[in-house]
């Protein structure tokens, strides 16, 4: 049985295509924050663990 276009029933690929893109920047912004944020740790890290006790 054919769909009626004029109902939504078109438009419907192009909101799943923008779902996706809008989907896969939000993981892409998130894997940024977590690389920065683990980066940050490490330099830190290392320099606490480098600049040896201050008397």
């Amino acid at each position: 049985m054919p769909r009626n276009v004029t109902v939504g029933g078109g438009s419907r690929g192009t909101m799943r295509g923008l779902t996706s893109v809008a989907c896969l920047a939000f993981v892409a912004v998130l894997a940024l924050a977590f690389w920065a944020g683990a980066l940050w740790i490490g330099n830190m890290l290392i320099h606490l663990l480098t600049s040896g006790p201050s008397v």
